[in-house]
């Protein structure tokens, strides 16, 4: 079975190669083989997965060597595959979820000229993905993490036509490179510490380290974390993303890219259960990044990025679980499996509306579209209650598991990230309550397409005509039956996990687990969740249910204000990282024209200046010259006759 494992890989990545390179001759059936592809990289895992659950719980690691890569004396380097429990989850996550949005994609995508080639970036991100979980090694998995920035680039910016796309692409790509330096310094700091870049003999041998080159690596594949899963301070990239193709944004926001970080963290739990420091710095990190994003969340107009900020913060609850070490590491998995349908689903379903109402985004010319899109109400409704933890669906279930971890943590920290967790899950249920109210209840408010000078700043997913009056309609098949399945996950998967503890038993031989001992009982913390969770909820009702949704925005407090910009990400960015590397650069620049190019032109000076002097002797004249020698003869004949009378 172990053969197996590398056609995980091979499948999308060969469907990447000939839809890329296959040229228009493949535009009329590429979707089909990209869909086909995926599905048989999720068809081999789940016979994988079949053969896993037959072995014991010890026993379920696989391992396939393909070559060495780099075999030198002193540095091995292999090209080999690692399938356990954890890849095994994530295995099944990216190519499950990612063939249902590859199907979506043949509707969503139907009226694009380029539907090929985003079926070919749609299969080189799953390859990518999948190579970064499988890899055997920290050096293969920076292959699969670089190729997973190079993929979402090239769908980020899709429709590069539009400025706002190409901007918005170039933006992530940038923003992922200061976390990728982080992976290359922690791969460097393993190599000089472990001698080796093996998962195996690094983490097997992290307990024998000194606490602070730990702590070291710990913050380094943090900062790492934090450009793929873009938590504070790399958080700024998410939002912008939202210019890709709508299918983009579920793939990169619901089960892939943006949960990279995560699996690097846990995957690496043996560094940072040896560093304490790190690990208090990535449950702060996580527990500043769910309330960010969900204060963002509330005050975003966008459905799309409405819900990017709602990824955000989710993805910091996992971010904070797997600071907690062994006591939150299996839940951050949990949540980031439940996590992974409901918000794939949430995604789609705003490409549905968006797919009947003229590609408009902007909630506040939605409302009552439940009477006229009742799949798509039903399963983003569903998606809605998992997500804001509601009793029996899959995020009460992974959630509030997070949210007893945070408190079990003990002492003035276990108090301050249990109540920052509680606060999040308020913030989540009122933002994502408004989102439903705005979107499918209350008073129809569309509006006409945008005119030509605005068409091009909206998504091309369904041929509208500028000036068209929206007419809501459900979507074809090929769109409602991936939500249909996700609305299944959003349902059932929490529930099913957690009877039994079956995620915890799956689980735990590889991420450790250990019982903490909250302060508060967990029906205490549940009946807290659900206290906070109505709240949110009929704060929302008041504000958006009870009264007429305006047409524009008003101009709100401060804080919302704030929150439209982002909380000022990119102003603050603008000017502590652009303006100040501007003066660094004009502080170099000078340093190099006056001090280095200062030292080198005057020694040049000095030098041409003193052979020009000296040229001069050399004129040519034979009576200078013995002058010259007769000068010379002089002086030798003054200075003997000195030094006799001396």
């Amino acid at each position: 079975m172990e053969n197996l494992i590398a056609l995980l890989v091979a499948a999308p990545l060969l469907g990447a190669a000939v839809l890329l390179c296959g040229g228009r001759r493949l535009d009329r059936a590429g979707h089909w083989l990209g869909t086909l592809l995926a599905a048989a990289s999720f068809g081999i895992g789940a016979v994988l997965f079949a053969d896993m659950l037959g072995r014991g719980a010890d026993d379920r690691t696989m391992r396939q060597y393909l070559y060495s890569w780099i075999p030198v004396e002193g540095f091995q380097a292999d090209i080999a595959f690692r399938l356990d429990q954890l890849s095994m989850t994530f295995v099944l996550l990216i190519s499950g979820v990612g063939t249902l949005i590859h199907v979506y994609s043949i509707g969503y995508m139907e009226h694009d000229e380029r539907r090929r080639r985003f079926f070919g970036y749609l299969n080189l991100f799953l390859a990518a993905m999948l190579l970064l979980v499988l890899a055997d090694n920290y050096l293969l998995l920076y292959v699969g993490w670089e190729g997973v920035g190079l993929a979402s680039y090239l769908l980020i910016g899709f429709w590069q036509h539009k400025p706002s796309a190409a901007t918005a692409a170039k933006k992530a790509f940038l923003v992922n490179r200061v976390g990728d330096m982080g992976l290359s310094i922690a791969i460097m700091l393993m190599f000089t510490t472990f001698g080796t870049f093996a998962f195996g003999p690094v983490l097997a041998s992290a307990g024998e380290t000194s606490e602070g080159m730990l702590t070291a690596i710990g913050l380094m594949l943090l900062l790492a974390a934090c450009g793929k899963s873009a938590q504070v301070p790399l958080q700024s990239w998410l939002g912008d993303a939202m210019e890709g193709p709508t299918p983009v944004s579920a793939l990169i926001h619901a089960a892939t890219m943006v949960t990279a970080g995560v699996y690097l963290i846990v995957r690496s739990g043996a560094i940072f259960n040896g560093a304490p420091d790190a690990q208090l710095v990535t449950a702060i990190v996580g527990a500043v990044t769910l309330i960010f994003g969900a204060v963002v969340g509330c005050a975003k107009d966008d459905i799309k990025k409405a819900l990017a900020g709602s990824t955000m913060s989710q993805i910091g609850y996992m971010v904070l679980a797997a600071g907690l070490g062994p006591i939150g590491y299996v839940f951050a998995i949990m949540h980031l499996v439940t996590h992974g349908f409901f918000k794939a689903g949430l995604f789609l379903g705003a490409g549905s509306v968006m797919h009947g109402m003229n590609d408009e985004v902007d909630m506040r010319k939605y409302g009552g579209l439940r009477r006229y899109m009742p799949v798509t109400f039903v399963t983003f409704g569903l998606g809605y209650l998992a997500i804001i933890g509601f009793p029996g669906l899959s995020g009460f279930f992974s959630k509030d598991r997070i949210i007893e971890a945070a408190f079990a943590k003990g002492g003035t920290e276990g108090w301050i990230l249990g109540s920052v967790a509680l606060l999040g899950a308020a913030i989540t249920a009122f933002y994502m309550t408004r989102v439903m109210l705005m979107t499918f209840f209350g008073e129809k408010r569309w509006q006409p397409a945008p005119d030509a000078d605005a068409a091009a700043d909206v998504e091309p997913s369904a041929g509208h005509r500028p000036g068209e009056m929206p007419h809501p309609h459900e979507s074809p098949k090929s769109m409602t039956v991936p939500m249909i399945v996700l609305a299944f996950g959003s349902v059932f998967a929490g529930g099913f996990f957690a009877v039994g503890d079956r995620f915890l038993n799956w689980l735990e031989p590889v991420t450790g687990y250990e019982h903490g001992h909250p302060p508060v009982s967990a029906l205490t913390v549940t009946l807290a969740t659900m206290a906070v969770l109505v709240v949110g909820v009929a704060i929302a009702w008041a504000m958006y249910g009870r009264r007429p949704v305006p047409a524009t925005a008003p101009r709100g407090s401060l804080l919302t204000r704030a929150a439209r910009r982002d909380l000022l990400q990119d102003d603050f960015n603008h000017v502590v990282l652009v303006r100040g590397g501007e003066h660094l650069t004009r502080s170099l620049v000078y340093v190099d024209h006056s001090l280095v190019d200062g030292v080198v032109n005057g020694t040049a000076a000095s030098v041409g200046g003193l052979s020009g002097r000296l040229r001069k002797l050399q004129n040519g004249y034979a009576r200078s010259y013995a002058v010259s020698m007769f000068g010379g003869t002089a002086i030798l004949i003054a200075a003997t006759l000195l030094m006799r009378a001396v």
